[in-house]
Parts: C-alpha cells; sequence; structure tokens
C-alpha cells in the first residue's frame, strides 16, 4: 500500500513561486508513476502533470504548460512539481497520485496541500 504526503502548498502572490513535494511511502519508488492534479472550488478535480517509473517521460495540462516543471528524485522517495508565473486562476487543492504502472488509474491518493494565489 503506497501512502503519499504532499507538502509545500501556501499563499503566493501572482508572479510567484513554488514547489509542491510528495513524499511516497510503503512501496518502491522507483517503481511508481505519479501525477498531480487539483481541484478548485466549485470545480472538478483536473489533470495538472505526470512523470513515468523511470522520469523519462512528462505530460502537462495545457493551462499550466511552460510555467510547470513535474520531477523526481528516488533517492528521497519523493516526486515534486515546480510552479512557476502562478496566476489567481492557479488556486486550488493540488494532489499528488500514484500507480505502478505509466497509464490507466491512480488507485493511491495523498490528502492534499492548498495553493492560494492572491492578484
Amino acid at each position: 500500500q503506497v501512502q503519499l504526503v504532499e507538502s509545500g502548498g501556501g499563499l503566493v502572490q501572482a508572479g510567484g513561486s513554488l514547489r509542491l513535494s510528495c513524499t511516497a511511502s510503503g512501496g518502491t519508488f522507483s517503481s511508481i508513476a505519479m501525477g498531480w492534479f487539483r481541484q478548485a472550488p466549485g470545480k472538478e478535480r483536473e489533470f495538472v502533470a505526470r512523470i513515468t517509473r523511470s522520469g523519462s517521460s512528462t505530460v502537462y495540462a495545457d493551462s499550466v504548460k511552460g510555467r510547470a516543471t513535474i520531477s523526481r528524485d528516488n533517492a528521497r522517495n519523493t516526486g515534486y512539481l515546480q510552479m512557476n508565473n502562478l496566476k489567481p486562476e492557479d488556486t486550488a487543492v493540488y494532489y499528488c497520485a500514484a500507480r505502478t504502472t505509466d497509464w490507466g488509474n491512480y488507485p493511491y491518493w495523498g490528502q492534499g496541500t492548498q495553493v492560494t494565489v492572491s492578484s
């Protein structure tokens, strides 16, 4: 059973940056593909970015492309989402998710971390 814990959220002004972290336990981290999702108030959860188990491939939502970088550090059992040039519309609870394949559903989810971007 994989457990995920996010951190790094907070309040930031528009144009600022944040780095979200997702630390995994209960599994072999290098065998876990990771994704980031977010949910704004009154909206459905949406995909933000994902990275394969090897780290060789990444995919981003159009809304964050060019402003976000997903990465992983297998030695630290941690995945990251670097967000730059933040906008008020990036305000949401950000969740990391994990799966043991590079495709399909994500069965493992963290509790979420709040990101608030002020204008």
